[in-house]
């Protein structure tokens, strides 16, 4: 079943979705060669507890920890670790919140360092490819608008696109229907309506298409060992303009003040 959101209840998701949005902010002050994923687990936890909401993946089904933290060929649900980040690392940091009965949930890929230039070229690419879904993220289009969007944009520029680990509709629930594929033909799929509320999450591999999952039973990693990218914003259908409700831009103005900084 799709539960189609009223106005109050899209307002409701800004503000869950807004604490996720300053919670990555947050650990993007601690994202650096050194810091371990735990550590970064733990500060995340912290953060939303003071903010008055729930980690929303921890206990989900199991999982153990309030971050997934995917390094390099990780693709997505890496639990949190002492493993040290180290230059030329990239890690995809996922977070869910549960905020007044609602969730929010958002990832984006942080560089270590300076990175070679085609896993840069695989970060841009990815980011660009879940804005170019999310422009067709609009009342009378379809999913499969959104897929095709991420799909061609992604392989045009060489890389390849998981097929097996999907988008999905959020609200009361963390995951709701409908999966929201990152591949697809333009006009196929269901009809999107005003008030369904979808996560579009690119997962973007360097090489192959191809996963595998680790013996954790969570992590999934490329099965070419090839670095992989992931980010993830939750959108509102609201007629003729997408409403997203998770931001990157709070994230990127740490990550530039702290660049800044080291520059001088």
């Amino acid at each position: 079943m799709i539960y189609i959101k009223s106005a109050e209840e899209i307002e409701l998701l800004k503000i869950s979705n807004r604490l996720v949005t300053d919670t990555l902010a947050e650990l993007a002050k601690y994202v650096r060669p050194g810091i371990s994923t735990i550590e970064l687990d733990r500060v995340a936890e912290t953060f939303i507890r003071d903010h008055h909401g729930k980690p929303g993946f921890l206990g989900y089904n199991g999982f153990p920890n309030t971050l997934c933290t995917s390094v390099n060929s990780e693709v997505v649900h890496g639990i949190p670790s002492e493993y040290r980040l180290k230059d030329g690392d990239i890690i995809s940091i996922d977070c869910g919140v549960l905020l007044n009965g609602y969730y929010g949930d958002s990832a984006y890929t942080f560089t270590i360092g300076q990175l070679e230039e085609t896993v840069s070229k695989l970060l841009e690419t990815t980011k660009e490819a879940l804005f170019n879904g999310i422009k067709q993220a609009k009342e009378g289009n379809r999913l499969g608008d959104i897929g095709h969007a991420v799909q061609h944009h992604a392989e045009s520029r060489g890389f390849s696109v998981v097929r097996e680990m999907v988008g999905h509709g959020i609200g009361k629930n963390l995951h709701e229907e409908p999966e929201v594929p990152n591949y697809g033909k333009r006009g196929t799929g269901l009809k999107l309506k005003s008030g369904m509320v979808l996560c579009i999450e690119p997962m973007i591999n360097m090489g192959k298409k191809f996963i595998r999952q680790q013996k954790d039973g969570w992590t999934i990693i490329t099965r070419d060992n090839l670095p992989s990218a992931h980010y993830e914003l939750a959108v509102a259908i609201r007629g003729n303009e997408p409403d997203v409700l998770t931001s990157f831009g709070p994230i990127e103005a740490v990550i530039k003040s702290g660049a800044e900084k080291t520059a001088r």
